[in-house]
């Protein structure tokens, strides 16, 4: 068992359960495959025909890979015609030990890190959102999967993988689970929609701190996400921002605006915003309804865990809002 390998264990939040999830189609059969490691193999338009088959999840050891440790990549096509208009979720179950997923050449997800900042999720259910600005609706999509395995078994090695929706699919929701821009630390300027943040590393959200590297980060850090409003929300006067659980505290801004706050200003052991639920209307003055825009959350953590951990982490009307029957306070 790995678990006695590893003192770390990454355990990641999914963004769904498996029980809100069906499968539309299913992945599993023979993959493209390649030992090696190189960023191209990520690009929907590289060649691989010449590629090895393995059939897909399962050990490489099983494979004709008996002993191989290392990098390799997993490529396949897949046609998404039937299918628009609906959330989609890659779900790729247990991979070992690493992992980077591309879909059409955008990364959708990660879990894990390569060397050398190694650390094993093996053990974490492999769950991505994919943004449909990435989805081909009318034919061939391809995903890249880019794995690193340490030791022993190795591979996308169980689960029940394919494309999923969430059978609650709603219009008029901007879903914006996946990868953040993140860094540690605090910059003001760091909120502005003019703002380079192109070397910052990536980061899941929902997900803690701890998922990128083995020590704990504490204090302050910064998240960002560009996005674009899509057709059906466009022209929609009242927008909401559901930000999930943040621990502890957060400023969440929108191309440089404040649009909330949750901050009880207690210390850690008393303090309960934590576990309080950011719900923030977005004020119309404040939003680029053609064209791009940033949010960027200032996060402020006061001992254990920290980060947006927990979703839904979304954009959706007031009214559609409202429909869901949530509990959580809006901020309007």
């Amino acid at each position: 068992m790995k678990a006695l390998i590893y003192l770390f264990i990454f355990i990641s939040p999914v963004l769904g359960t498996a029980n809100d999830l069906y499968r539309l189609i299913d992945l599993r059969g023979f993959w493209k495959f390649s030992i090696g490691d190189r960023q191209e193999w990520a690009d929907p338009n590289y060649d691989d025909q010449n590629w090895e088959e393995i059939f897909t999840p399962s050990r490489w050891e099983d494979e004709g890979f008996g002993g191989f440790d290392g990098y390799a990549w997993y490529r396949k096509k897949v046609d998404l015609t039937d299918v628009k208009g609906r959330n989609l979720f890659l779900i790729l179950g247990y991979i070992d030990d690493v992992d980077e997923v591309y879909f059409n050449g955008h990364l959708i997800g990660f879990s894990g890190s390569f060397p050398p900042d190694f650390y094993t999720a093996y053990n974490s259910n492999r769950e991505y959102f994919i943004p449909e600005e990435w989805i081909n609706p009318s034919g061939e999509n391809t995903i890249a999967v880019r794995v690193y395995d340490a030791v022993l078994d190795g591979g996308i090695l169980d689960g029940k993988i394919g494309i999923y929706t969430d059978g609650k699919s709603k219009p008029k929701t901007l879903v914006l689970d996946g990868v953040w821009k993140f860094r540690e630390g605090d910059n003001r300027w760091w909120k502005e929609i003019e703002y380079d943040d192109k070397r910052w590393q990536g980061i899941m959200v929902p997900g803690f701190w701890r998922t990128l590297k083995m020590t704990h980060i504490e204090g302050e850090a910064w998240y960002r996400k560009s996005f674009k409003l899509p057709a059906d929300l466009q022209n929609e006067p009242h927008l909401v921002l559901i930000l999930g659980k943040v621990d502890d505290f957060d400023e969440t801004y929108l191309n440089g605006i404040l649009i909330g706050s949750t901050n009880d200003g207690r210390r850690f052991g008393s303090s309960i915003s934590y576990d309080k639920f950011r719900v923030y209307h977005i004020p119309a003055s404040a939003l680029n309804r053609n064209g791009k825009n940033v949010l960027a959350v200032h996060v402020y953590d006061i001992g254990g865990n920290a980060g947006i951990y927990e979703g839904p982490v979304q954009i959706t009307t007031k009214d559609q809002y409202k429909k869901q029957n949530w509990t959580w306070d809006i901020d309007y």
